[in-house]
Formats: structure tokens, sequence, C-alpha cells
């Protein structure tokens, strides 16, 4: 007898094994044992296995060091670098022609006679527009960039929420902006080393102190610049939030900085003068007194720190409730 004749057979006399033995000779149909270990979705997990979250406390850190290795590695911020760099050697340069010619007197003869005050007359000339430029792009095209890009969506379907994802953003501008800082101050130093005389620094107040002291104030003006640019750098985001187009945002925080720049001009408006960011930008010429002006700092980092929490503040409201289209 073949094997379908005893299917039949057993089929006619209720044999329970006739199902099965029908379900294997017809297409299509799979028992029911069968089907129960094919389509188990959630199998035991090994021991030793790490829970689902476990990772959770490392994804914020992941997510920033991801945000800075793209940061420093976009060409844009790194041409951005280069040049701010190449500008005190620029510098450095024309005073010591200049020098060199006889033409002492000023700025130039505090250069000439020492070359750690290269470093602070770089942040001069810096501080007020190029400087700000740099911290502008990477601040500005935070969010708004994300957004034209259509990748805000994506970062937003991750479990790393909008707060969190905000403060990475601005937490890069920040390291990028101290970047910035250090770049002038590091270029400045050695370009100052090589073409002018080291030794004992001459302060603005007629003072004289030792080239360590003068390299710790230089490390103090780092500071007191970064944070300028951190403050700088929390508008620069909060208007990227409101933006799809980065390059309204960068515009937009740059056109804010040189209004400032304008109002400060004008005499009659001096009673607003000290509300401006801009104008704190230069106060780290305390450093060059004899004792430090620490109150000429200290009021310049609590406008540093209002600046970030007011802009911080509108940033995260707006990004917190926008809808993200794009």
């Amino acid at each position: 007898m073949s094997t379908a004749e005893k299917a039949d057979t057993r089929a006619a006399t209720g044999d329970p094994e006739a199902g099965t033995d029908a379900a294997r000779r017809t297409p299509g149909l799979v028992p029911v044992a069968e089907t129960m270990r094919t389509t188990e979705r959630h199998p035991p997990e090994p021991s030793g296995a790490v829970p689902a979250g476990a990772g959770r406390p490392w994804a914020f850190w992941r997510l920033l060091g991801s945000e800075l290795g793209l940061t420093f590695r976009r060409p844009r911020n790194l041409v951005m670098l280069a040049v701010l760099g190449a500008v005190p050697v620029i510098i450095g340069i024309a005073l010591r022609v200049v020098a060199s010619d006889g033409q002492m007197g000023g700025m130039i003869q505090d250069v000439a006679g020492n070359s750690l005050m290269l470093t602070f007359v770089s942040f001069s000339f810096l501080v007020l527009l190029l400087m700000p430029v740099a911290v502008s792009v990477v601040a500005g095209d935070s969010i708004a960039g994300e957004a034209g890009a259509g990748t805000l969506r994506y970062l937003l379907a991750a479990p790393a929420g909008r707060t969190r994802l905000l403060l990475v953003k601005y937490l890069n501008a920040v390291v990028f902006a101290y970047a910035v800082t250090a770049v002038v101050a590091l270029s400045a130093l050695l370009t100052g080393l090589i073409l002018f005389p080291a030794g004992p620094v001459t302060l603005l107040s007629g003072t004289t102190v030792s080239v360590a002291d003068g390299l710790l104030r230089i490390l103090i003006t780092v500071g007191y610049v970064g944070a300028a640019m951190a403050a700088l750098a929390a508008i620069a985001l909060a208007l990227s939030t409101f933006t799809e187009v980065s390059i309204g945002a960068i515009a937009a925080t740059l056109v804010l900085v040189i209004v400032c720049q304008v109002l400060r001009a004008i005499p009659e408006l001096g009673s607003i003068t000290p509300y401006l960011l801009p104008t704190r930008f230069t106060n780290f010429d305390a450093v060059l007194r004899s004792p430090i002006d620490t109150g000429a700092l200290r009021e310049g980092l609590l406008a540093f720190g209002a600046y970030i929490v007011l802009f911080g503040s509108i940033a995260w409201a707006r990004f917190s409730g926008k809808d993200i289209t794009s």
C-alpha cells in the first residue's frame, strides 16, 4: 500500500496521525508544533547578556563624542581654525617689520619688548569679529543644519530626547569655542617667542611680572574669552531653533554682534552699553593690571552666564515644543 493510501485509511478510521500526514501532503500547510517553534519572538536571553538600557548612562557621552568628531572633521571648520591661527602670525610679522624700521610706540613697543604681549594684541583684534564668525557658524548650524539636511527627525527618533540633543549641540559649540580661543593663543604665543624677545612682562599698570606669571595671565585670558564665545554660542543656538536654514541663524547672530558694536559707538546710548554682550568681550585686559582686576572679570563672567541662561532657556522652550517636519 502506498503512503497516500495509508493516510486515507487512517483518516477513515479516525487515526489522530492522519491530519499530520495530510498536512504534510498538502502544499502550504505547516503542522502546529512546527509553527510554534519557528515563530518564537522572544528567545531566552543567554546568561551574562547585558540588559536592555544598561548602556544609557553612556549614551549622552557617545552622542557628544560623535558630534565632536563630526565638527572637528568638517573641512569648513578646520579651515576656520587655520585662518584664525594664521592671523596672529600675520600680525606678528607686520609688527616685527614696523619695529625693525624704528617706528616704536604704543602697541608696537609693548609687543617688541616682550613676546607674550602678542597674545593679548591678537585677542584684541580677533575677539570682536573673526572669532564670533567661527563660533556662530558652528552654533548656528547645530539645529538648523540638521533640519535643513532632513536628519533632525532621525536624531529625535533615537531615545536621546530633545533636551539631551539640545545640550549635546550646545556643549559641542562650547568645545569648539574654546578650541578657537586656544588656537589663537597658541599661535600668538609661538609666533611671539620666535619673533620677539622673551622675559619679564611689563603690564599696563607699569608693574613688571615674571614670565611664569605672564603665562598664567594668558591662561586666565583663554578661559575668559572662551566663556565669552560660549555666551555667543548660546545666542546662535537659540536662533538656530527658529529656522531650518542655517545661514539665516549664522547671519542673524553676526548682525546682532555688529549692531551691538554700532550701538556702543553712540555716546547717547551709553546707558545700555553695559548690557550689550560685546562690551564684555575685551574685559580680559583686566589681567594686564597689577593686581588683576578681578571685579571686571567677575562682571564679565556674570554677564556671560546671564546670556547663557536666557538664550539657553529660549532655545529649550522653542525646541521642546517645536513640530519637527524635516
